[in-house]
């Protein structure tokens, strides 16, 4: 494969972004082993193999395919698929230091970078200031990781007529990133509940970052239109809020086989995920006091991690309660929303129906429209979930109808779907309409 024929990528995005990312890494490898031997192998070596080692390459796939639906080619290839690694070198930092952060043993079924580290060091696994040996050496991967994704966006921008406006997108996605994941932070710390916090902190941390920001750098590169950027940008916000809504589903309800993490974490962790403040305003709505102590043994209190019976009880109260069907069929109306962005705007249309294919894998939503929240969906092979081609023809406009002030609202007198609660859910109109630019 000719990484710099389009066509060509379109059939494997994947794989194109895994030869740019192996001979990327491949230079900064050689760069920290004439710094130091030992930080080579110990840091910089583990966030190259991390990063070569796993994922599904969402965010790339994302960015490339937002490059072709604005009617970007052969001139933009290079460029598209250096930004396409920088970005997957950012998810490297996000991952590395969440794990860190919450407390993670497991990430892509192994050990998290923190976790490797301690084992290396027995000695050292004694508690530092700021905590272990392992959790100082795996922020410093982090960080490491994210200054590679610097280098490399700088590089695969370079002479680019897009530099300027696409790093203008690059800066607000790091702020966002940190911004979002520091509000998860306060609101474990505090206990805060409440659910247009942990939605905010949703479309920040991962809406924007994972699915918004990675399609608009695409299509900056590709010089694509006002509107087509537009289009773009409320459509990965829609699908990136039920991407997040349908992780928090499946760190509950989901197989460890396939997410790579235990089940039950964010519960024993006390994270304040929507799905547990959706789960407390049905269980007050509904008196149910048993349902409110159980939750409340768990929300804001990693010291405490709950246990095994905890987690057990908890996620009754989430499936009977009705929380867990209220999110999924929340995933869905996202979704569709994300969809519909994209189905009236200036795209190309091939390209466009790839983008909906993508953005439906990451909901985890079944060929005929609904969510699975009992399993995650397999992760992407590259070509199999790469079939088909772009190829320039068939565009449509029209104005783009997700996250717009006066478009995404539940018309009135809506009642909401069977087995819900009949709510408007502003506070999730009200997060996707934020806008943090």
């Amino acid at each position: 494969m000719h990484a710099l024929d389009p066509l060509h990528v379109d059939d494997d995005v994947a794989a194109a972004v895994n030869t740019v990312l192996a001979t990327v890494l491949g230079h900064r490898l050689e760069e920290a082993e004439a710094v130091d031997p030992l930080f080579a192998e110990d840091l910089a070596g583990r966030v190259a193999r991390f990063t070569l080692g796993g994922g599904r390459r969402m965010r790339a796939r994302l960015c490339w395919w937002g490059l072709r639906a604005a009617g970007g080619g052969a001139p933009q290839a290079e460029s598209a698929l250096g930004v396409a690694g920088a970005l997957e070198l950012v998810q490297t930092c996000a991952l590395i230091q969440d794990d860190v952060m919450d407390g993670s043993a497991l990430r892509r079924g192994r050990p998290a970078v923190h976790v490797e580290l301690n084992e290396q060091y027995v000695t050292l696994r004694r508690d530092r200031p700021c905590g272990t040996f392992g959790g100082a050496g795996a922020v410093l991967a982090g960080d490491l990781a994210l200054v590679w994704a610097d280098d490399a966006f700088a590089e695969a921008t370079a002479g680019s007529p897009a530099a300027a406006p696409a790093a203008a997108v690059w800066r607000s996605m790091r702020a966002e990133l940190v911004a979002g994941q520091y509000l998860d932070l306060h609101a474990q710390a505090t206990a805060n509940r409440s659910a247009a916090r942990a939605l905010r902190s949703a479309v920040l941390k991962t809406a924007l970052y994972s699915m918004e920001r990675p399609m608009v750098l695409g299509a900056t590169l590709a010089g694509g239109s006002p509107d087509a950027l537009a289009a773009l940008a409320a459509a990965g916000r829609c699908a990136g809020l039920a991407f997040q809504l349908h992780d928090d589903l499946q760190g509950v309800f989901g197989d460890p086989d396939s997410t790579g993490k235990p089940v039950g974490e964010d519960l024993r962790q006390g994270r304040p995920t929507y799905l547990l403040a959706v789960a407390r305003e049905r269980c007050e709505a509904a008196g149910d006091r048993n349902g409110l102590r159980v939750l409340e043994k768990l929300t804001g209190a990693p010291c405490k991690a709950g246990d095994d019976d905890d987690v057990r009880r908890a996620r009754e109260v989430l499936d009977l309660g009705g929380a867990r069907a209220q999110v999924a069929a929340e995933v869905e109306r996202l979704c569709r929303r994300g969809e519909e962005a994209l189905a009236g705007a200036p795209l190309d249309r091939p390209a466009a129906s790839r983008l909906v294919r993508l953005l439906r894998e990451a909901c985890g939503l079944r060929p005929g429209g609904t969510a699975d929240t009992a399993r995650e969906s397999g992760p992407a092979t590259g070509t199999a979930a790469e079939t088909g081609r772009a190829t320039g023809t068939g565009r449509v406009s029209g104005p783009a109808t997700c996250a717009t002030a006066g478009e995404y609202r539940r018309p009135a007198g809506a009642t909401g779907e069977p087995g819900r609660a009949a709510e408007p859910m502003t506070a999730v109109d009200d997060a996707l309409m934020g806008d943090p630019r």
